[in-house]
């Protein structure tokens, strides 16, 4: 059976395939939480306000001392994934997918910290063995988010990101189920000309009144 190797995919450029698959991957998750006092209470309430994006860590190894090549022909195309060098046609690192035989792919980030350590050297000084420590950060899109948080129900309030091409009454009618409730969007966000709406803009989508209830 062939040894399926660590492969990192960048959204341009190159693959970078491990020479050594790491020995360990951490990934850890917060989120935060506002603390709110309550009069003649014991304790105090917790509400919600945002999670941290996921942050995976591992170790690469690389070494190149038996083929006699310095190794940072092989650690750079690491490194470059935290910089714009090789990616400028989208102006910023890429995002990339860990992607590891049978698990596929298992996280999507950018390489937000990366430091090498060379510990192996030639007679010639150039180095031929290095651990390079990466950290990369979850990154998921404002689409991709919304599909998986599933925020269908009208009786949560939340936010979305404005799309190219969106409508007030289009928004309703994929938050409520109603193209004609678009208003109380309107109202929450102050929105005068309901025919503008420049993408990127981010909605509160209000909890919709029950029927009778205050506008």
């Amino acid at each position: 059976m062939t040894l399926a190797k660590l492969t990192i995919w960048p959204e341009i450029g190159l693959p970078v395939v491990a020479l050594f698959n790491p020995q360990q991957v951490s990934i850890s998750k917060s989120a935060q939480w506002r603390r709110i006092a309550v009069a003649e209470s014991d304790v105090m309430r917790a509400q919600f306000t945002h999670g941290e994006p996921a942050a995976l860590s591992l170790d690469l190894l690389f070494d190149t001392y038996e083929l006699g090549l310095d190794v940072r022909l092989l650690t750079r195309q690491v490194e470059t994934l935290a910089t714009v060098r090789g990616h400028g046609s989208i102006h910023r690192p890429p995002v990339c997918k860990l992607v590891w035989g049978a698990q596929g792919v298992f996280f999507e980030g950018v390489l937000t910290a990366v430091t090498s350590t060379f510990t192996l050297f030639s007679p010639l000084g150039s180095p031929v063995r290095a651990r390079l420590e990466c950290t990369f950060t979850e990154w998921l899109s404002a689409r991709r988010e919304a599909l998986l948080q599933h925020k269908q129900s009208p009786d949560v309030a939340k936010t979305r990101v404005v799309r190219r091409g969106d409508t007030l009454s289009a928004i309703a009618a994929e938050e409520y189920g109603d193209p004609a409730a678009w208003r109380p969007i309107a109202r929450a966000n102050g929105i005068i000309d309901a025919r503008r709406l420049p993408p990127g803009q981010v909605l509160t989508i209000p909890v919709l009144q029950p029927a009778g209830g205050a506008p």
